[in-house]
């Protein structure tokens, strides 16, 4: 482990335990904790990475996804580290291999919103050969729709096995954070 990565280890545990003695004793709430791309930590109750909501929200309308959904693949994929490069050449927020964002016609896979629309546009075209199919979408995502086809299925490819669950598994968490929250918003007497 780096220097560099101890310290903002430590420092962030710290923080936390900073937190934790001035929190109330019946307060309940996950902490998350992101790394910006410049080093620095982020501490929020909410999980993702909110730097990219509008892009987000404007792929989903458009393409007609769940934003929750979005954000699980983005989670799954990068982490939302839009300089995320995978051994493979996969690019950016979504992780996009060159060909892919070619066909999706992104012309910059680093620029997230490019990056997150290309992504979406993608998810779109699976969903549709799928029929809407969530865990042949998501495997599709992963293994290519090609090996999804040739299986029959869910390929017995034991990364993309675990990248459904994992996927499946961020979709219903930021699902039930989006639930939670415009419940509180629209709930009367939520002022």
């Amino acid at each position: 482990m780096k220097l560099r990565s101890f310290v903002r280890l430590v420092s962030g545990a710290v923080v936390l335990a900073g937190l934790a003695a001035v929190a109330p004793r019946d307060a309940s709430a996950d902490i998350f904790i992101s790394e910006r791309p410049d080093g620095t930590l982020s501490f929020t109750d909410k999980p993702g990475d909110t730097r990219y909501d509008q892009f987000i929200r404007e792929a989903a309308g458009y393409y007609q996804l769940p934003e929750a959904f979005i954000r699980a693949i983005m989670k799954a994929e990068s982490d939302f580290d839009p300089t995320a490069l995978s051994v493979a050449g996969a690019q950016g927020l979504m992780q996009l291999m060159p060909e892919t964002a070619a066909h999706m016609l992104v012309s910059d896979a680093w620029d997230p919103r490019e990056n997150i629309f290309g992504g979406c546009r993608y998810l779109r075209v699976l969903a549709n050969t799928f029929n809407g199919d969530l865990d042949l979408t998501i495997a599709a995502y992963n293994a290519g729709e090609g090996a999804v086809i040739r299986a029959g299925g869910i390929p017995h490819i034991a990364e993309t096995q675990d990248y459904v669950v994992k996927v499946k598994s961020w979709y219903r968490r930021y699902r039930a954070t989006a639930d939670a929250l415009e419940a509180s918003v629209g709930s009367p007497g939520a002022d």
